[in-house]
C-alpha cells in the first residue's frame, strides 16, 4: 500500500482500480436496494465490478457485451418459459439454447454470461407466482445490469480515468533493458574469447527472455492506445503531446527484428568453437565485442527513454549509432584481413557478418524514428 502511495506504477493502478470498484459496487447496491427495491439487488454491484477495467474503452466494450449477453440469456428464458413453463424440460431447452448462443464470438469474453443469466432468470421465473410478476422480475434483471454497468462506467469516467500512455514507454524500456543486458554479456564474452557452449547457452536464454519482453512491450502499447478513446483527460493540455504512439510502435517493431537477429547471432556464436580450428579469428572477435558494446550503449539510453527528454536522448542515440557504424566497419575489415570464409555455409562467419549488418540497420532505424518524432 505504501508503494502505491509513494509513486505511480502497477501498485497505484491496482489500488485505484480496487477503490473505484468498491465505490461503484456500493453505489450500485444502494440504487438497487434502497431506490429500486429490487428483489435481487446483487445483479447491480456484480455488473458494476465486472465491467470496471483498466481503460474506459475496455469498460465500454465490456459493458456492451455483458449487457447484450444478459439480455440474450433472459430473452431465451422468457421465450422458452412462457411457452413450456418452469419445468425440467423447459430448463433443458433453456440450457441448450443459451449454451449454443453463448458461443457467439461477438460477445467476446462475456459469452459465458448468456447461460449464467438464463439460469438465474429461470430461477427467478420459477419462483414468481404469476405471469405479470414473472415479466417484472425478468425485466428487473436487465434493468439492474444496466444500472450496474452505468454506475461502473460513470465512476471509471469521472474518478481518475486511466490514461496509460506511460505503458508504451515502459514496455519499450523493459525490452531495451533486456537487449542491453544480452549485448553487455556478449561483448564481455567476445572480448575475452569466452565463447564456449555454456556461455552461448546463457546468451540463447537471454535472447528468449528478450523475445518475451517483446510481447510485454506490445501489450503495454495496446493498453496505452486503448486508454485514449472516451477518456476526458486526453483533452487536457498536459496530456496532448502523449496521444500518439507511432514512435513506440515503430521502435518496438525494429527492436523485435533486432531480437530475432540476436537470436540467430547467439546460435551462430554457439557453433564458433565447435566448427573452428583452422582460421585466425581473435581480431574479428575483438571487433565484434566493440560492435556489441556500441549497440549496448544505444540500448542503455532506450532503457531509460522518457518523452520529456526524448529530443536530447534521440540526438545522443544517433551519435552513438554513427560510432556503431564505424564499429561494424571494423568487423568487416577484420574479417577480410583474417581471410575468413564468409561464403562458406558450413562455418559461422558469414552469418555473423550478415546478422551484424542487420542489427545495425534495426538500431539505426530505431534511432532515426525517435529523432524524427521527438518533437511531434
Amino acid at each position: 500500500m505504501r508503494r502505491a502511495w509513494d509513486a505511480p506504477g502497477h501498485e497505484r493502478n491496482t489500488a485505484l482500480l480496487v477503490g473505484k470498484s468498491a465505490l461503484a459496487a456500493t453505489l450500485a447496491w444502494w440504487l438497487a436496494q434502497d431506490v429500486l427495491h429490487a428483489a435481487s439487488p446483487a445483479f447491480a454491484p456484480f455488473s458494476a465490478v465486472l465491467i470496471m477495467n483498466a481503460t474506459i474503452y475496455q469498460s465500454v466494450w465490456q459493458a456492451l457485451r455483458y449487457t447484450a449477453a444478459v439480455t440474450v440469456g433472459v430473452a431465451v428464458q422468457a421465450a422458452v418459459g412462457f411457452v413450456a413453463g418452469p419445468d425440467l424440460i423447459a430448463f433443458v431447452l433453456v440450457a441448450v439454447i443459451a449454451l449454443t448462443v453463448g458461443r457467439w464470438p461477438a460477445l467476446g469474453e462475456q459469452r459465458s454470461q448468456v447461460a449464467t443469466a438464463a439460469f438465474f432468470a429461470f430461477s427467478t421465473y420459477a419462483a414468481a407466482s404469476g405471469t405479470g410478476e414473472r415479466v417484472i422480475e425478468l425485466g428487473q434483471i436487465v434493468l439492474l445490469v444496466l444500472v450496474g454497468c452505468g454506475v461502473g462506467l460513470l465512476v471509471n469516467l469521472t474518478i481518475a480515468p486511466p490514461l496509460r500512455y506511460r505503458g508504451a514507454e515502459h514496455g519499450l524500456q523493459v525490452l531495451a533493458a533486456e537487449i542491453e543486458s544480452l549485448l553487455d554479456d556478449m561483448a564481455d564474452g567476445l572480448c575475452t574469447g569466452d565463447v564456449d557452449a555454456e556461455r552461448a547457452k546463457q546468451w540463447r536464454a537471454a535472447g528468449e527472455s528478450a523475445q518475451r519482453a517483446v510481447g510485454q512491450a506490445r501489450a503495454g502499447l495496446a493498453t496505452a492506445e486503448n486508454s485514449l478513446p472516451f477518456n476526458p483527460r486526453r483533452l487536457l493540455p498536459a496530456h496532448r503531446r502523449y496521444l500518439t504512439f507511432g514512435r513506440y510502435q515503430q521502435s518496438v517493431d525494429a527492436l523485435e527484428r533486432a531480437v530475432y537477429q540476436l537470436g540467430s547471432l547467439t546460435r551462430s556464436l554457439g557453433r564458433w568453437r565447435e566448427t573452428e580450428n583452422t582460421y585466425t579469428y581473435a581480431p574479428t572477435l575483438r571487433a565484434y565485442a566493440d560492435f556489441a558494446s556500441s549497440l549496448r550503449d544505444i540500448a542503455h539510453i532506450m532503457a531509460s527513454l522518457e518523452a520529456d527528454s526524448l529530443t536530447e536522448q534521440a540526438e545522443e542515440m544517433c551519435h552513438l549509432a554513427t560510432l556503431s557504424q564505424d564499429a561494424l566497419q571494423n568487423v568487416l575489415t577484420a574479417a577480410h584481413d583474417d581471410s575468413l570464409p564468409l561464403s562458406d555455409a558450413s562455418r559461422p562467419y558469414g552469418v555473423l557478418v550478415v546478422e551484424a549488418t542487420r542489427l545495425m540497420e534495426e538500431f539505426q532505424n530505431t534511432c532515426d524514428v525517435l529523432k524524427t518524432t521527438a518533437d511531434e
